[in-house]
């Protein structure tokens, strides 16, 4: 971004500085760039997403984290700081016993900094959340329906009743019907959890609220990208999102409304089951039929297009030589599909998982899985996590409203700048930001 560019922008925002601005924010999980600058030849009718092209300002891309899912990114888009500093390094909890059955990190106590819903509510702002990674009891939301869910079973809609904010599911599900259980993550789920955002919006005008919307990621990891499903969906997803802006301008004028995602998406064709290599290395024993690890000196933690590497005893140089040269053979085959390892110290300098003391980067035609020989088709046909350093992995940022700059473009940004830039919009700050605002 130009000089000038940045002085035009400061100074239409500063202009509008001397009123906080309410404040929406809308992810739309797995949207890509050119899915909104290149819509047309993709085919892709999505009035309500391209209005932001012609009335905001928007990022050609949006540089993300390590590992590039949907947790982490989540994290930094609500707080403005890496993984290893706000502390959900990947979207699985380490469990190489699973105990935890597949758990995530739904609780907003594993966050270790301050997030956007507490500096607005303690600028006095209402706060209000629908579904937003990570946010089972976040502080500083008023009005809060969080993501979490268990295996689909109907006592996942008592866990959502018992999560959510006191009465507030029971208010809107008399207004609406039934809730959309965490689990669901079609289309159908999306429209449900828009029409519950839309009536939460309405009745209690929140001055800043979160939304998340996922099957457009869903879709994109069975169908691909650039499908037929994939496309359908992000239209569907487009007539949520006009339904939201409309609800936040009916009760806000004066709203600043951004759309985020949390990573880009790439074509999978392989599989990587590092497990079994690591496994005829003997640095761990696996129990296939109960998927965990029994025994283990070093295990992967796998992140979609890439893998921490965890060792239980990372001062131990001989480990730490027999897990790197195992890495660097393995890099050497490819049938790996293995296009960069990084160390721990590469790690804490890119902002990672500060656990791991390899990082293991997937060629962009790969994802890592547990099941299987080392090397095997994928079980999806999209996947991200890669490094964030691929371009195929950049994400979105648009941003509108009466002190945003229309038609503008802020050219390629850092996810870590998102949080803060919001912050000020709302007349607040987030003081330990690794990244100023944008303006």
């Amino acid at each position: 971004m130009t000089k000038l560019s940045w002085t035009l922008l400061a100074s239409a925002l500063i202009a509008g500085a001397s009123h906080a601005a309410p404040v929406l924010l809308i992810s739309i999980d797995g949207l890509r760039p050119g899915d909104v600058f290149d819509a047309d030849q993709r085919g892709l009718k999505i009035p309500n997403l391209r209005t932001f092209v012609a009335q905001g300002s928007t990022a050609t891309g949006v540089l993300g984290v390590l590992p590039t899912v949907t947790y982490p990114s989540h994290t930094t888009l609500i707080t403005g700081v890496s993984p290893a500093k706000h502390g959900i390094v990947s979207n699985t909890t380490f469990d190489p016993s699973n105990i935890n059955q597949g758990g995530w990190y739904w609780y907003a106590s594993d966050i270790k900094v301050p997030t956007l819903w507490e500096v607005a509510h303690a600028k006095g702002l209402v706060t209000a959340n629908v579904h937003w990674p990570v946010s089972v009891e976040a502080k500083g939301v008023d009005y809060n329906l969080p993501q979490l869910w268990r295996t689909g079973h109907p006592d996942d809609d008592k866990l959502n009743h018992a999560l959510a904010t006191p009465g507030l599911m029971d208010r809107l599900e008399a207004k609406l019907g039934k809730y959309a259980p965490g689990i669901n993550e079609d289309i159908e789920g999306d429209e449900t959890r828009g029409k519950f955002a839309v009536q939460l919006i309405t009745d209690l005008k929140p001055g800043f609220a979160t939304v998340y919307l996922t099957a457009l990621d869903h879709n994109q990891h069975v169908f691909g990208p650039d499908t037929l499903q994939a496309h359908a969906a992000l239209e569907r997803i487009d007539t949520v999102v006009g339904k939201l802006i409309a609800a936040e301008l009916g009760v806000h004028p004066d709203a600043v409304i951004a759309i985020v995602s949390d990573h880009g998406f790439s074509k999978t064709t392989t599989e990587i089951n590092l497990h079994a290599a690591f496994a005829a290395a003997g640095l761990l024993k696996v129990d296939i039929a109960a998927l965990k690890i029994t025994e283990w000196d070093a295990v992967p933690w796998l992140s979609g297009g890439s893998v921490a590497v965890v060792l239980k005893h990372p001062d131990d140089a001989a480990l730490v030589k027999k897990v790197g040269d195992l890495l660097a053979n393995l890099k050497a085959n490819p049938d790996m599909h293995i296009a960069d390892i990084i160390g721990h110290e590469e790690i804490i300098k890119r902002g990672g998982n500060p656990q791991a003391s390899f990082y293991v980067g997937l060629a962009l035609d790969a994802m890592a899985g547990f099941k299987g020989s080392v090397s095997s088709p994928s079980s999806y046909k999209g996947m991200h996590g890669h490094f964030p350093e691929n371009a195929a992995l950049r994400s979105v940022f648009m941003i509108k409203g009466r002190s945003i700059p229309g038609h503008h473009s802020l050219g390629e940004i850092d996810m870590r700048a998102i949080a803060p830039t919001l912050a000020k919009v709302m007349g607040t700050r987030l003081v330990e930001a690794e990244k100023p605002p944008l303006f």
